[in-house]
């Protein structure tokens, strides 16, 4: 498949810097006009506003810079964090233990550098361009391989950009990392509306179908004309609504949290038992879903679907608090302090995404725009109505691992689905080289 991305004509850069809470914004044209100064905004964090550019689809270089100030700032309310006692548990069934979360927040507070978090982003092209109101900060790196085919990827909360850096070089360069030159993909990270550096929506309507609509407008908008698409998490929720829009040149998508939980297992979660007649496998699976609603998912989607304003209020205030409230996710469950994939540097890159954006509030929304619908419910969300052909992997180490003969009556054209020994939820940041591998064999079909 040959595939080209348009030339944009007037083409203009940027660069983003924020001083405490004021950001200030500035541009320059790369044509002969002499260089414009952009607006200078005042806002309550790093996420850059609008500005007016060359072209309604304009396409501006972004290259994060969190201030000094702000950093300095972040320290100073570590340092002040007022902790509750000790859980009455010895388990992680009360939320993240005390010990482990002082000991987190010692070491985010005098030994975790952000500046090598900015730079792992910034070794990569990032940009910024207008969809629908709402400015979306994407990374984009091409292949230096012929032909090699474009995918976007979705990360999920409480993730973001950070879980897919170490999948880029081997998605993009296969040669350099065990593949073959016709593995090769371009690959287009976009930061969800709400989170990280994408601005933050200000009316409501922003839910997985609306972002997949946008998703295609980019892919079109880098000129692209056929691509695939990839998510987990909440990015799995997106992909399929891509599915089930399917619009043109969209060739196939690919998720590693797939809604293929039958009907009737359905109402049997619900009602505690499993139906009778399913299979050895598929008991497990059930099993594993009982486990994770009645530990796992309910404490912390419940309240995120019904009140995140409320929520916000004290991941906005308290670093500390934001971490404890993100790390209670149930793909987090196994991690600790010790963890090699990802390390307590690569958490807190993301953690500490979150509260120098502000977007701790504005990411968790997408709960309250799902309305509380299960991700993983293939009814809900009409997974029979996808007619672009689906990969499924599951990670064995996730909490979620429906089965090959769930994902099969979920979806009708399945292409491909593969059970993963290693992995979890974060499969991308946790084996980036299983993944990676996972992809390659998954939209092998699909290539031209």
């Amino acid at each position: 498949m040959k595939v080209r991305a348009r030339t944009h004509p007037n083409p203009i850069r940027g660069v983003f810097v924020t001083t405490g809470s004021v950001l200030l914004v500035a541009w320059s044209s790369l044509g002969s006009a002499q260089p414009k100064k952009g607006p200078t905004m005042t806002t309550s964090s790093a996420t850059p506003q609008s500005v007016q550019a060359v072209g309604s689809d304009a396409i501006r270089p972004f290259r994060a810079n969190v201030s000094k100030a702000a950093l300095d700032d972040l320290r100073r309310r570590l340092q002040a964090t007022r902790w509750p006692d000790k859980e009455t548990v010895d388990d992680r069934s009360q939320g993240v233990p005390l010990a482990t979360l002082q000991q987190l927040v010692r070491y985010w507070g005098s030994g975790y550098d952000w500046r090598k978090a900015e730079a792992k982003l910034n070794a990569f092209p990032q940009f910024m361009t207008t969809i629908d109101g709402v400015d979306i900060h994407f990374i984009h790196v091409k292949s230096r391989h012929p032909n090699a085919m474009p995918m976007i990827i979705t990360h999920g909360w409480p993730g973001s950009v950070i879980e897919q850096l170490k999948i880029i070089g081997p998605l993009t360069d296969p040669t350099a990392y065990g593949g073959k030159a016709e593995d090769a993909f371009d690959v287009v990270i976009p930061s969800l509306p709400g989170f990280g550096f994408s601005s933050r929506p200000t009316e409501r309507g922003w839910g997985p179908e609306r972002i997949a609509r946008a998703w295609d407008v980019l892919m079109k908008r880098l000129g692209y004309t056929q691509y695939v698409a990839q998510g987990g998490d909440w990015g799995a929720v997106v992909v399929e609504a891509m599915g089930r829009q399917a619009p043109a040149g969209l060739l196939a998508i690919h998720t590693n949290l797939a809604a293929a939980v039958p009907p009737e297992i359905e109402k049997a979660l619900g009602a505690g038992a499993p139906p009778a007649g399913i299979t050895e496998q598929e008991r497990a699976a059930f099993d594993g879903l009982v486990t994770y609603r009645k530990t796992g998912s309910p404490a912390y989607f419940t309240m995120l679907t019904a009140r995140p304003q409320a929520v916000g209020y004290g991941m906005t205030d308290s670093p500390a608090g934001l971490a404890a409230f993100l790390l209670v996710h149930p793909g987090f469950a196994n991690w600790t302090l010790d963890s090699t994939s990802p390390t307590k540097d690569d958490v807190l890159d993301n953690i500490s995404l979150y509260w120098l954006t502000n977007t701790a509030t504005s990411a968790a929304r997408i709960y309250w725009e799902n309305a509380g619908r299960s991700p993983t419910s293939a009814a809900t969300f009409k997974t029979d109505e996808i007619s672009v052909p689906v990969a499924v992997s599951v990670f064995d180490e996730d909490a979620f691992r429906p089965t090959e003969t769930w994902a099969r009556r979920a979806f009708p054209k399945l292409i491909y689905f593969h059970d993963v020994e290693k992995g979890g939820h974060f499969a991308a940041w946790e084996q980036p080289q299983l993944f990676t591998e996972e992809l390659r064999a998954a939209f092998q079909s699909v290539r031209h």
